[in-house]
């Protein structure tokens, strides 16, 4: 690691050598795809690289502090890919496909997307803000906590927990997304 730190670029092929497949197999049986898994492998060692100078052999091994390393990366891209919008709006969500004009299929779907809102309108004024500008609105979480001057993290938080509870209080995941 001394190496590395050193930007000694034979050490940190030694260091994928000698840890590539064993940081792989953790991110592969972690991550929902292949490509996903590799991509995790390529930022953890660029992590690594990064924080070599950190390494210190006397508090851990370094095979302890690679997969430390590694697991921390791969929990944090999986938090995020959760924390991430789904781009569909709940209005398309509840709009009819294409082609579809049957009174009653529309009926239902107005009166789906009237109790959830009323379901939204019970929720705490923050989670309401945020759930009806990133849905109906269609904002990013950034554009959301510039506007309120909130932090981003306070946001995001806002909108988990929203999500919790109209799936709580709704029934279904479709009711939601």
């Amino acid at each position: 690691m001394q190496r590395i730190a050193a930007d000694d670029e034979e050490a940190i092929g030694l260091l994928y050598d000698r840890f590539g497949s064993l940081v792989y197999r953790m991110a592969y049986q972690a991550m929902p795809t292949r490509a996903d898994a590799e991509d995790a492998v390529q930022e953890v060692f660029v992590r690594l690289w990064k924080t070599a100078d950190r390494y210190d052999p006397k508090r851990a091994a370094l095979v302890t502090w690679v997969m430390l390393i590694s697991r921390r990366h791969i929990v944090d891209r999986l938090r995020r890919a959760r924390a991430r919008v789904k781009p569909a709006t709940l209005d398309e969500a509840w709009s009819p496909p294409s082609g579809i004009n049957a009174p009653n299929e529309n009926a239902e779907l107005e009166e789906r997307f009237g109790a959830l809102m009323q379901i939204v309108e019970q929720l705490p004024e923050l989670q309401q803000t945020v759930v009806k500008r990133a849905y109906l609105h269609g904002q990013t979480l950034k554009q959301i906590g510039t506007e309120l001057g909130v932090p981003l993290g306070t946001v995001k938080s806002a909108l988990s927990r929203a999500l919790v509870r109209l799936r709580e209080r709704g029934g279904s995941e479709e009711a939601v997304a």
